[in-house]
C-alpha cells in the first residue's frame, strides 16, 4: 500500500532544493508550472513571517526587561543592548509589512509589483541602527569624561546572561526562516557566479539577512556585557568597561551592516546580482542550438533572489522557424539552471552590422 503524505508533508517538499545537473550540460527537462512556483513562494514567504512574528514578540518581551534592568542597574551598555533590540524590533516589524505587500499582485502602474519595499525596509533598518549608533557613542563620550556615576553590577550580570539566551534563540530562529530555499555561499569550484548546469536559487531575503545580521550583532554585544558586568561586579573601579562595549558594539555594527548595504545600492542600482556572472550566462546562451549571438543581456534584481533578464539573440540565418524551440530553450536555461525570478527573450534573424546604420547617420558622414 502507498503511504499517503500529508499536506504539510507536501508543502516541506516543495522547499526541498532539486539536485544540480551535471556540470557542462544543460537540462532541458519539462519547466515546472506557475502553481507549483507560486505554491513554492506561498510556503516559503509562510515559514518566514511566522518566525519573524515569533521573533518580534520575543524581542518585545525582553526589550522591555531589559530597558528596566538597564536602568536600574544605571548601566548604559545594557542600555546600549535594549536599544538596539528596540531597533532589530522595528526592522521586523517593517520586513513583515514587506513581505505582505510584496505577495499583492501587481497593478497598471506597478507591474513589477511591490518587491522592493522589502530593500526599503532593509534600508530603514540599517539607517535606525545608525542613528541609535550616534546617540549612543555621545554617551559613552559623556561616561568617559565624566566618571562620577555607579553601577549595580549584580543586577547588569543577571540581565546580560538572560540577554545571551533570548539572542542565541533568535539567531537560530531567523537563520531557519531562509535555509530550506537559499544558498549564501557559492560553491568553491565557480567562484563569483553560477557556472552552467549549476542551479543556483539566489540570496535570502535581503530584510530576513537584515534581521539575522542584527540578532548576531546583539548576541555579540550581550555577551560582551556578560563579560563587562563580571568585571564592574568584583572589579568596580574598572567601570570604564561600561563605555568600553558602547566603542567596541558601534564599530561591530558598521561592519556587519556594510554588506546590507552594498547588496541595497546594487538593487536600486539595477546591477547584476552577485551570484550570477553575466558572461557565463552568455556562453551558455550560445551553446544554444541555432543560436548566432547574444546582442544584449540585461540583468537586476527586483529584490534579493528575484533576479530578471532582458535578452536579445540572434539566429543562425535559415533558422528563423526554429525560433519557438530556441526561446523555449533560452527560458529553460534563465529559469532553471541559473534561478532567475523572470525574463524576457527577443530573437531576430541575423543581421550584418553593415547594414545597421540610419539615413541620418551616413548623410552626416564626411
Amino acid at each position: 500500500m502507498e503511504n499517503l503524505r500529508s499536506p504539510q508533508a507536501g508543502d516541506d517538499a516543495l522547499l526541498e532544493p532539486e539536485p544540480p545537473p551535471a556540470r557542462g550540460r544543460l537540462s532541458l527537462g519539462p519547466d515546472p508550472c506557475d502553481g507549483c512556483s507560486r505554491r513554492r513562494e506561498r510556503v516559503r514567504l509562510r515559514r518566514v513571517r511566522t518566525r519573524l512574528t515569533l521573533a518580534a514578540a520575543l524581542y518585545l518581551l525582553f526589550m522591555v526587561g531589559e530597558l528596566v534592568g538597564g536602568y536600574i542597574a544605571n548601566s548604559l551598555a545594557v542600555m546600549t543592548d535594549a536599544l538596539h533590540m528596540l531597533t532589530d524590533l522595528s526592522a521586523i516589524v517593517l520586513t513583515l509589512l514587506a513581505l505582505w505587500l510584496s505577495s499583492k499582485s501587481p497593478t497598471r502602474r506597478f507591474t513589477f509589483g511591490f518587491h522592493r519595499l522589502e530593500v526599503l525596509s532593509a534600508m530603514v533598518s540599517v539607517l535606525l541602527v545608525y542613528i541609535l549608533m550616534g546617540f549612543l557613542l555621545y554617551e559613552a563620550v559623556q561616561r568617559t569624561l565624566h566618571t562620577n556615576y555607579d553601577i549595580n553590577g549584580d543586577i547588569m550580570i543577571v540581565t546580560a546572561a538572560v540577554g545571551v539566551a533570548v539572542n542565541l534563540i533568535m539567531g537560530l530562529l531567523l537563520n531557519q526562516s531562509g535555509r530550506h530555499a537559499h544558498s549564501h555561499t557559492p560553491p568553491p569550484s565557480s567562484p563569483g557566479g553560477a557556472a552552467p548546469g549549476e542551479h543556483k536559487p539566489g540570496q535570502d531575503s535581503l530584510a530576513v539577512r537584515a534581521a539575522f545580521v542584527h540578532a548576531l550583532g546583539d548576541l555579540v554585544q550581550s555577551v560582551g556585557v556578560l563579560i563587562a558586568a563580571y568585571i564592574i561586579r568584583f572589579k568596580p573601579e574598572y567601570k570604564i568597561a561600561d563605555p568600553i562595549c558602547t566603542y567596541v558594539f558601534s564599530l561591530l555594527m558598521a561592519f556587519t551592516t556594510f554588506r546590507i548595504i552594498w547588496d541595497t545600492v546594487v538593487i536600486i542600482l539595477e546591477g547584476v546580482p552577485s551570484h550570477l556572472n553575466v558572461d557565463r550566462i552568455k556562453e551558455a546562451l550560445m551553446k544554444i542550438e541555432d543560436v548566432y549571438s547574444v546582442e544584449d543581456l540585461n540583468i537586476w534584481s527586483l529584490t534579493s533572489g528575484k533576479s530578471t533578464a532582458i535578452v536579445h539573440m540572434q539566429l543562425i540565418p535559415g533558422s528563423a522557424s526554429k525560433w519557438e524551440e530556441v526561446q523555449s530553450r533560452a527560458k529553460h536555461l534563465l529559469l532553471n539552471t541559473f534561478g532567475l525570478y523572470k525574463c524576457t527573450i527577443q530573437l531576430q534573424s541575423y543581421r550584418p552590422d553593415s547594414g545597421r546604420t540610419c539615413a541620418s547617420c551616413q548623410g552626416s558622414s564626411p
